[in-house]
């Protein structure tokens, strides 16, 4: 007995990274001397890092970080776990490092005893200046006990900046409820430091999650066209919220948040260490602070040069390249994300790779197939839906906007039916409609005010043809009445033609409707639908679920790096006179539509079957696969997309039943509701008396909301995001602006349009300096990192300790590489035209799995970029 009583030592291993030199979120150099100062630095940092590793182990290692254990086993006088004797980092493990994401690994022993017992936690101090990256402590040889893991992965600074000592808790799993007591003091204490006191100004190094409204997309302190309305908070603009900053009001707008070069974030959220993900996030502040001022400077100063004049020319754009005038990038370096931006021989070329729409056939994008085999294919295919009645109708209030139900007649949609009546059509759900005329008409006399744009509202009605694919029957175009909205709006119908002149206006038709979608996806199925709303349940998850709690190891991976892009995107991409505004559609308008389209938002139906069962695209069917039956069977992003959202629900049903056996486990677990309390309440406070709202009091709700939280941080934003370059990288085929109306007969530009279709068309969508401002953007957005983590992985194996959830898990990715062999075998399959259509392009966006880089495929696990 007394031998198993005496103290021994504990060996552990912690492993961490230094405070990076080129912390991508720290860069200074655009102000202080250029891009090409900051990609010298990189080089010499990597040149360097061998001699960084041995200065940062030598500062480390003069007992400058220490631990304390925390028992889960033992209490102290006050029946809190017991806290052993301070310990500091030893040797240092020597260690490769890693470009981009250099570890290093020391050695520790800790004091132990077996009236201790099993540690269940730790605290750790730096006494360092710099903060360094906590990857994992490993506790190795523990008598009666296996090794113990602590999944860390946090920023640790110098312990005077926090109130309380740093805790990390083991990777093990425990409801509220079942927690070892003498953790229990310990788990309460962290969520309330990282929910903090709604106060102050949020500094740097904190971990603080709290909720704010979108008040910071303006700058009225610098020019009063600049300033914004606050979105969230009223019913007039509701919005989900974002996380609170704390910074000081504008002084032209008190309701408003001042700039600030840079803005705060929980410390954990932000990129670092050189990552693939910090090269796009810098590359997007480059492109807003340098390239773009340096375009404006070409462009503006000859307005002819920013026209494209012929298709060829655009092409060029990733053939050849576009020649700029001597020096007008010379203060533009590229970095490793614009690689194939800039030619390298001294030209000055701008050249972009190659959409993938085009790599096969240049010209099919034209075609009526291809227009409308993107709308179930392309980069916005859960936008169009079945047609219910006849003619189509509008939501909008008729004493604003008068009467808005369409004008195609039955006559003109027949002609191209053959033979099929619409009564026919509509009793067999046949026609289809893409339909944004309540999505814009409020705001069109507004958009059309603007310096260059000239819009419509568009509606396109499509019949499902014999052979599976959807044909264009007919587009409407419609503009507010000159003499008010109220009165109603001016439309025409423009019908399919193959030559002559009427083919001209219907591949302009086409391009306003494509000009409507591009806004809409942009804004609210990629911007709104993905990035916004799944920022409240992040904050919420970091302020109620303890780290081991398993909701939370279940939901944290798909929030990672949300909050950081997020932020990034406030700052340049959604912000007023921003990227966004720039260069697509609604321009100034372009958040406020994003706030209208949040009114009608219903967290239950962003689930992919009750998405599709809303829009009318399948019908309940309990012998169908998925028991859904689907109206077009060859839809890929429904038919692929099932198969990712029956596996994610099963993996979120076998977990969740790991613990909890019954609904009223649910119901007392308090982190729980306090969790999806506050997430309903504060995170989305302008929907919080909607109906819909689960109520969160069964497991059934638990696994549906959970199911439906993973969907759209993966699979979802996977759909709408990365085939954002493929199919838009050629303006042709998905221009964002539109700057005239189709001509009418009698004018210079209808003369123009019959003696040159292709002018006339240039001339009516992106321009060239906004075309190249979308392409780098998108570009951008739709690569994948070096680091990426996709749908059935996990940064660390071990980030729980619990064997049946890793078995699950387990099983959980052997599903997705069974339908990642299906997606391939659909992909070859002929007889599935929608699948690749005229340009041979396969569907392969709900691929789970991808290489780094611009690939069309891949589902990473959250809405990273």
């Amino acid at each position: 007995m007394f031998l198993f009583d005496k103290s021994q030592k504990i060996k552990g291993t912690v492993v961490l990274m230094p405070k990076n030199v080129l912390d991508a979120n720290e860069l200074t150099a655009v102000q202080n001397g250029g891009l090409g100062g900051v990609v010298s630095g990189f080089f010499d940092a990597v040149a360097d890092v061998a001699g960084q590793a041995v200065d940062t182990a030598t500062a480390i290692l003069a007992r400058n970080v220490s631990f304390k254990l925390i028992s889960a086993t033992s209490t102290d006088a006050n029946g809190n776990g017991k806290v052993g004797k301070e310990t500091y980092l030893e040797k240092h493990v020597p260690t490769l490092p890693t470009f981009g994401n250099r570890r290093d690994a020391f050695n520790i022993h800790f004091e132990w005893d077996a009236n201790f017992g099993i540690p269940g936690a730790f605290y750790i101090r730096n006494f360092m200046n710099d903060e360094f990256f906590l990857v994992s402590v490993t506790l190795e040889d523990i008598p009666n006990h296996a090794t113990i893991h602590f999944v860390c992965n946090s920023w640790v600074y110098n312990f005077k900046k926090y109130k309380k000592d740093r805790i990390f808790f083991v990777n093990n799993t425990y409801l509220p409820s079942a927690t070892p007591a003498p953790l229990v003091k310990y788990r309460k204490e962290e969520l309330e430091v990282l929910r903090g006191d709604g106060t102050g100004v949020r500094m740097e190094w904190e971990r603080i999650y709290d909720y704010d409204v979108y008040n910071d997309l303006g700058n009225p302190d610098s020019d009063k066209t600049l300033a914004r309305p606050v979105l969230g908070g009223s019913s007039t603009y509701p919005y989900p919220r974002r996380v609170r900053t704390g910074r000081k009001a504008t002084k032209n707008d008190p309701k408003s948040e001042k700039l600030a070069g840079d803005i705060y974030m929980p410390r954990d959220e932000k990129f670092g260490h050189l990552k693939s993900s910090d090269f796009l996030t810098y590359g997007l502040k480059s492109l807003s602070q340098q390239l773009l001022p340096s375009l404006e400077n070409v462009f503006d100063s000859d307005l002819t040069w920013n026209e494209f004049d012929s298709f060829e020319e655009v092409r060029q754009l990733h053939e050849g390249g576009i020649k700029l005038p001597t020096g007008a990038l010379s203060d533009f370096s590229p970095l490793p994300v614009f690689k194939e931006l800039f030619r390298s021989d001294g030209e000055n070329a701008l050249q972009l790779p190659p959409p993938h729409v085009v790599r096969v056939n240049k010209s099919a994008w034209m075609t009526d197939e291809e227009f409308a085999r993107e709308m179930i294919a392309g980069v916005n295919p859960n936008v169009i839906r079945c047609l219910q009645e006849f003619p189509p109708k509008s939501k909008l209030d008729p004493t604003l906007y008068g009467d808005q139900t369409s004008t195609v007649t039955k006559q003109k949609l027949e002609i191209n039916m053959g033979g099929v009546t619409v009564e026919e059509a509509l009793a067999a759900k046949r026609l289809f409609i893409l339909d944004y005329q309540d999505a814009f008409i409020p705001y069109l006399t507004r958009i059309n005010s603007l310096p260059t744009a000239k819009a419509y509202a568009t509606r396109t009605i499509l019949f499902l043809k014999d052979d599976g694919t959807l044909k264009p029957l007919a587009i409407e175009l419609s503009k507010p009445h000159p003499s008010g909205d109220n009165l109603g709006p001016v439309s025409k119908v423009v019908l399919p033609a193959l030559d002559g002149v009427d083919s001209t206006i219907w591949l302009l038709a086409k391009a306003h409707v494509i000009v409507n979608d591009s806004g809409y996806h942009q804004l609210i199925s990629h911007w709104l639908k993905t990035h916004a709303v799944i920022e409240p349940f992040a904050i919420a998850t970091n302020r109620h679920l303890s780290v081991i709690h398993p909701i939370y190891k279940l939901l944290y991976p798909h929030y990672r790096d949300t909050i950081n892009i997020n932020g990034l995107a406030r700052q340049n991409l959604i912000n007023a006179s921003g990227i966004i505004e720039q260069s697509f559609l609604p321009g100034k308008y372009s958040m406020e539509i994003s706030s209208i389209a949040y009114k009608n938002w219903i967290f239950t139906d962003q689930s992919l079957p009750a998405d599709l069962i809303k829009r009318g695209l399948a019908i309940q069917d309990p012998s169908a696969l998925h028991g859904l039956r689907l109206l077009i069977e060859d839809y890929p992003y429904a038919v692929d997309g099932l198969e990712i959202w029956d596996a994610i629900k099963i993996w979120v049903q076998e977990y969740v039943s790991l613990y909890y056996p019954t609904d009223v486990a649910i119901q007392q677990d308090t982190e729980l509701q306090a969790w999806w309390k506050e997430a309903v309440e504060k995170g989305h406070a302008d929907l919080k008396d909607k109906p819909w709202w689960p109520k969160m009091q069964t497991i059934q709700e638990l696994i549906q909301s959970c199911s439906t939280i993973i969907w759209i941080a993966s699979a979802l934003h996977a759909a709408v995001n990365f085939g954002q370059y493929p199919y838009g990288g050629f303006i042709l085929n998905r221009p964002t602006l539109s700057r005239r109306f189709i001509p009418e007969p009698g004018t210079k530009e209808y003369d123009e349009m019959v003696k040159s279709p292709q002018t006339a068309y240039l001339r009516t969508i992106t321009p060239k300096r906004e075309a190249i401002i979308d392409l780098t953007v998108i570009e951008i957005l739709s690569r994948h990192a070096s680091d990426e983590i996709y749908l059935g992985e996990r940064d660390n194996p071990n980030w729980t300790s619990d064997s049946k959830a890793l078995e699950a898990f387990k099983r959980f990715g052997s599903k997705l590489t069974e339908i990642e062999a299906k997606i391939t075998a659909r992909n070859t399959n002929s007889t599935m035209k929608n699948r690749y259509g005229p340009v041979q392009l396969p569907y392969t966006l709900l691929i789970p799995t991808s290489e780094e880089g611009l690939t069309f495929r891949g589902i990473p696990n959250s809405v990273s970029i």
